[in-house]
């Protein structure tokens, strides 16, 4: 099984919309893909999927955790580690988590976060990236 840290942004996306991000679903689903999330990042979809453009209700919202990520999501309790600054320090959550999981990838679509390449142990990588070494295609 292969864990990662998933970004905001692909976390929504693969389960609103039917881009390459969806394909990690069934991924996560068949226990191919284990998301690793912290509390605050678990926060942090709440409150995303929660904005006006995506038109959910509240009880949308919480059968998406409910029922799409808190099966399959580990939760892992983020112990204070040495982030280096980033440029947008809301992005030291997903970080943190990565390396305190001690996961190989964290999965992104932001260019702040992708633009680092790799943070001590853990690879900063696109959905296309990533889809390729799960032998997934895009």
């Amino acid at each position: 099984m292969i864990r990662a840290v998933l970004d905001t942004n692909v976390v929504v996306s693969a389960l609103l919309f039917s881009g390459p991000p969806s394909k990690l679903v069934p991924a996560w689903q068949s226990g191919r893909l284990q998301p690793v999330v912290s509390a605050s990042i678990l926060d942090e979809y709440l409150r995303v999927l929660a904005y006006p453009k995506f038109c959910l209700t509240s009880a949308d919202i919480r059968d998406l955790i409910e029922e799409e990520l808190l099966p399959y999501f580990e939760s892992v309790r983020v112990t204070p580690s040495v982030v280096p600054s980033l440029r947008d320090p809301d992005d030291a959550k997903l970080v943190a988590c990565g390396i305190t999981a001690g996961v190989r990838w964290l999965v992104s679509g932001d260019d702040d976060l992708l633009s680092l390449h790799r943070v001590k142990t853990v690879e900063i990588v696109s959905v296309s990236t990533f889809l390729q070494y799960l032998k997934i295609k895009p």
